[in-house]
């Protein structure tokens, strides 16, 4: 389960600039590192350490030639990734160049796993002034009960 906080901060731009806010922000992010997930592989499998900083170096050598090559990796019931660079919408066919294409990026696509876990995040917002709010009015429930418990006429 992740836990939440309620955080106020000021709009900075659109139309409700200077006015206060609130949203929502984890308590304690979890980050986890890469000497955990090392540590984590070797207790979970008969590698060395050494094998498997070996792996991931080699992964992300691997990496980066997919992505200079413009192409895409499918790491199996993990994710998949592709490079895409997009081109802006020019006026002229002659207008059309290499200025014309945007920045590139990454697009990671989640396998069903990943995506199912990702569903099944349970989540809990520790909000102190909902709680005050619950507390001062009763539910339609807790009403009719004590209507059904008041005095019996004899």
């Amino acid at each position: 389960m992740i836990f939440f906080k309620v955080k106020e901060s000021v709009l900075r731009v659109g139309p409700r600039k200077g006015q206060k806010a609130y949203s929502a922000v984890p308590k304690a992010p979890s980050k986890f590192s890469a000497a955990w997930l090392v540590e984590r592989i070797v207790r979970e499998t008969s590698l060395s350490e050494g094998d498997v900083r070996n792996v991931l170096i080699t992964l992300k050598n691997i990496t980066k030639e997919v992505v200079s090559l413009g192409g895409s990796l499918d790491l199996g019931d993990i994710f998949s990734f592709r490079t895409v660079i997009n081109s802006k919408m020019e006026t002229n066919e002659k207008d059309v160049c290499a200025e014309s294409l945007k920045k590139p990026h990454i697009v990671v696509a989640w396998k069903e796993p990943v995506r199912k876990a990702l569903k099944d995040i349970q989540v809990d917002v520790d909000n102190p002034a909902r709680r005050k709010q619950k507390n001062l009015t009763p539910s339609p429930k807790e009403k009719e009960n004590k209507e059904e418990n008041g005095p019996v006429a004899g």
